[in-house]
């Protein structure tokens, strides 16, 4: 079948196609129209071909089936993959109601307007260790200092972010009441 007749037939059965695709997929339209969409891509760069053993509508339906099994599949497996880490997300997410994520906002502008003020080695390692979750070995090995140098500028870094906490009569307290004794610092 030339390129021609091949484009003609699938204009012809495009209505039914399209009805067998959302059929296919569950009567999902999205994903009925990307079946589809990849079912003609197949036929006209000759990925799947017809051999005329049977009737061009019974041949383009087999292939549209196939095709949807293969982006169920697809997704379904997409989804196992990704459900590991999913899950490993879920419990480090901690759900907060609307006050609890203004009042760690806050928290955490007072500290990045404290760690601008450190000298740059102090800020770097903090961050690293902090936002980043860098061991101290490994913020040594960023920085491209000793591991002693590390631990110096770490120390001296929290030193001095104890030493604002309490001049400034902040609580680090997760609590209501936490929140409720530091409303005059934030």
């Amino acid at each position: 079948m030339d390129s021609l007749d091949l484009q003609t037939q699938l204009e012809k059965h495009h209505s039914a196609s399209f009805g067998w695709a959302i059929s296919c997929c569950h009567r999902d339209f999205q994903e009925a129209e990307s079946v589809l969409q990849n079912v003609y891509l197949k036929i006209l760069e000759g990925k799947a071909r017809y051999d005329g053993k049977s009737e061009f509508k019974t041949w383009l339906f087999a292939v549209i089936r196939i095709t949807a099994l293969d982006a169920r599949r697809w997704h379904f497996l997409n989804k196992l993959r990704l459900s590991k880490y999913k899950e490993n997300v879920k419990h480090k997410i901690k759900v907060y109601d609307y006050d609890e994520k203004i009042y760690h906002s806050e928290i955490q502008v007072l500290f990045q307007d404290l760690l601008s003020t450190l000298p740059s080695k102090q800020r770097e390692v903090l961050q690293l260790v902090f936002y980043h979750d860098l061991s101290l070995q490994e913020a040594a090995e960023v920085m491209e200092v000793s591991l002693g140098t590390a631990r110096t500028h770490y120390d001296r870094g929290k030193k001095r972010l104890r030493e604002w906490i309490e001049e400034k009569g902040i609580k680090i307290n997760e609590s209501e009441l936490g929140r409720r004794e530091n409303q005059a610092a934030i």
